[in-house]
């Protein structure tokens, strides 16, 4: 498993050289759109939402991403990325909307909703990574191959999306909320 891990983060180092030797910012390409979004969002982005929404927004992309890949109309539409695209992007803004007011903020919440600086930072590099790599999953193959090498290992490739889906689900078991956090039961 170690040798598996350390083969991936020298093919990424590797990769992500040779991609930024070779950026033309004259003529720039999907490729650097998404790494630029994915630096950009995952700072600027998360840092002004904090933890506790951070963590609905994730918990909203997963339930989205239930919704529109279990249809079995979804069969169907797997050839049209719009289609499904923007079915993802409805199911996950009306998620995101009704659970931000519902029960599970206030569960997620204490004291300090914003969370710790690096909390907060790993958090949001994990929801944009999450959301890119869902993007680019609803790609057909043929758009897909035109990705640089780099994009491919982060974002495209089977492995990159299985990680992309459960690093999010292991930062939260991992980080702890507010063990002073008193929990009031009404009985």
């Amino acid at each position: 498993m170690a040798l598996f891990f350390g083969s991936v983060v020298a093919n990424v180092t590797n990769s992500a050289t040779t991609y930024v030797s070779n950026i033309n910012w004259a003529e720039p390409t999907w490729d650097l759109f998404i790494v630029l979004f994915f630096i950009i969002a995952g700072f600027l982005y998360g840092m002004s939402l904090g933890k506790d929404r951070i963590i609905i927004i994730i918990i909203s992309i997963y339930m989205a991403l239930a919704v529109v890949n279990t249809p079995p109309v979804m069969d169907v539409m797997k050839e049209m990325f719009a289609v499904k695209m923007s079915t993802f992007l409805v199911v996950f803004i009306l998620l995101f909307f009704f659970l931000s007011r519902s029960a599970l903020l206030k569960a997620l919440s204490n004291t300090d909703s914003r969370g710790s600086w690096w909390q907060v930072i790993l958090f949001s590099i994990l929801h944009v990574g999450l959301l890119v790599s869902i993007t680019l999953s609803f790609l057909p193959p043929q758009s897909l191959e035109q990705l640089s090498p780099l994009t491919k290992t982060l974002f495209a490739g089977d492995y990159a999306r299985f990680v992309w889906i459960l690093a999010p689900i292991i930062m939260m078991i991992l980080i702890k909320g507010d063990s002073k956090k008193k929990i009031k039961y009404d009985l």
